[in-house]
């Protein structure tokens, strides 16, 4: 994905040092910096940083970093780029999402070329916007297979709304960081959620709400669900408590993605991580142990033909809620499977990939998500 990381931790003066000296040895490059919202605080300064050096710079906060083995909230990777890709910074409309596909695809058309490759389209959008799967699908109609989707959702755990979109001059709210790879990248994400034996239909929804599941309250119907699949008692009380572990799969023609519940209305509506679009079909699924989980073994043969080289992992962090002190297990497993030299990345609200043979964008929660670039022969 980028030519060099480089982790900061405590001492910042080496921000500057290591900025500086990127710049003088490749004035054309620039620099991604990866930011835990701990840190948000440093964003100004970065910003001036890169504005009086001349330096290319795009960034975004997390709820944490990724290190090695390690779930981070303190420090910084800088991500550089000896000749800095195409990339774009552009608000979006949280309630349309043609418009705000049209901004993406008016900002990535010009970079596009006519040379037969796909290149990877990365994609980070603020987690709060509650419409990014339609999005997506907007942009899809738009641009076509003319670029694989990848991406994350930046922002606080706490689900409260911060900017946390950055290039050197702007920081932002409620928009999108695209960043256009070329098609060496490789991309692969994979949950290994089972799903239960309930179908439901969403008979209304609104962007990422789900007010009524076959015509009755959604949060009745789910608490239902659950008592008679699981044996769990939901209630308002413990709904923070048991929701990450039974999360909603959105029934898709070749695949389910996964919705985990964050919050639920007195009107009886349940908001999630990620749209349920209306009419759709559901299934209500349990989490896994993470030793009844296959999805380590299976990222890592998804990732085989990077073997060697440096890998971004990004990691859903309802996921890690669920899994709770197993999730450092999991993430040192694939850290271990991998035998990356260095795995560097951020725990993220959402993740994004590619539909295999149809190059359709997907949205999904609860998902590893990992980025490389192939090996060469």
């Amino acid at each position: 994905m980028v030519d060099e990381q480089v982790r900061v931790v405590g001492d910042w003066t080496r921000v500057e040092e290591q900025l500086r000296s990127w710049h003088d040895a490749s004035p054309a490059g620039g620099v991604m910096v990866l930011l835990p919202e701990a840190e948000a605080h440093r964003v100004p300064g970065l910003q001036l940083l890169a504005r009086e050096i001349g330096t290319a710079m795009i960034g975004a906060l997390f709820p944490a970093l990724i290190d090695g083995g390690e779930f981070a909230t303190r420090g910084a990777w800088l991500l550089h780029w000896r000749a800095m890709p195409p990339f774009f910074l552009v608000p979006q409309d949280p309630n349309d999402e043609v418009a705000s596909a049209e901004s993406i695809c008016g900002a990535l058309s010009p970079q596009l070329s006519d040379d037969g490759d796909s290149p990877t389209l990365f994609l980070t959008f603020d987690a709060m916007l509650p419409n990014i799967a339609s999005i997506l699908i907007s942009v899809f109609r738009a641009c076509g297979r003319a670029v694989h989707y990848a991406g994350v959702n930046a922002g606080s755990e706490t689900f409260q709304a911060m900017p946390c979109l950055f290039d050197k001059d702007r920081f932002l709210d409620r928009a999108v960081l695209g960043v256009l790879l070329p098609s060496s990248a490789l991309v692969a994400s994979r949950h290994g959620y089972p799903v239960s034996n309930a179908l439901m239909h969403a008979t209304s929804t609104v962007g990422n709400r789900l007010d009524s599941i076959d015509g009755r309250p959604a949060f009745d119907v789910y608490q239902q669900v659950i008592r008679e699949e699981y044996g769990v008692e939901l209630t308002p009380a413990n709904f923070y408590e048991h929701a990450v572990h039974f999360p909603f799969g959105v029934v898709m023609t070749s695949d389910v993605l996964v919705r985990i519940p964050v919050a639920f209305g007195p009107d009886g509506s349940i908001t999630c991580v990620g749209e349920v679009p209306t009419h759709s079909r559901a299934r209500l699924l349990r989490a896994p142990t993470l030793h009844a989980s296959d999805c380590v073994r299976e990222l890592t043969l998804a990732m085989n033909a990077c073997v060697g080289q440096p890998l971004a992992l990004f990691y859903c962090a309802g996921r890690r809620m669920h899994f709770g002190d197993d999730a450092q297990q999991e993430l040192g497993e694939f850290v271990g499977a991998t035998m990356a030299p260095v795995t560097y990345g951020a725990l993220t609200l959402g993740e994004i990939d590619t539909l295999a043979g149809f190059g359709l964008p997907r949205f999904h929660n609860a998902s590893l998500l990992s980025l490389g670039l192939r090996s060469a022969g």
